[in-house]
């Protein structure tokens, strides 16, 4: 079995978002960050080389291997910002409905700039996200 290469790391999320080009994408990473820690209470944490974490739980896959995951996260990609653990969205369909301009994928949400979206949606949509990974969930 192949060796995950995402995983938590002790490089510097904030030398790592001071690499970004793109001076607004910095400046919603760092208002991501505050919020993300305000709702987990946790702190951020690099995961592989481009994901910044919150918490960690334990997860058995089906395959049967196990490994630790971030509760939430998200990857400032240069196409979007990138907000993971967002599963379950159709238990989510509401709040998705008042964000603001959003795609989806599988367990992420895909937003271009925090300008575009709700805030106060988006906190509630992290809260839901730490509520539900918190089940298993160790918050540091």
């Amino acid at each position: 079995m192949a060796a995950i290469k995402t995983t938590l790391n002790e490089n510097s999320v904030e030398e790592f978002l001071n690499t970004l080009d793109d001076e607004q994408k910095r400046k919603d990473s760092f208002t991501i960050i505050e919020l993300m820690r305000e709702v987990s209470g946790s702190e951020p944490k690099m995961w592989g080389s481009s994901i910044i974490g919150f918490g960690t739980y334990r997860y058995k896959g089906k395959s049967g291997r196990e490994g630790d995951w971030m509760i939430t996260g998200f990857s400032p990609r240069k196409a979007n910002l990138t907000i993971y653990g967002i599963g379950g969205l159709e238990e989510r369909g509401d709040l998705l409905t008042k964000l603001g301009k959003h795609t989806t994928g599988k367990g992420c949400l895909y937003i271009k700039r925090l300008s575009d979206v709700d805030m106060p949606t988006l906190k509630k949509l992290i809260e839901e996200i730490v509520k539900h990974g918190g089940q298993n969930a160790k918050l540091e």
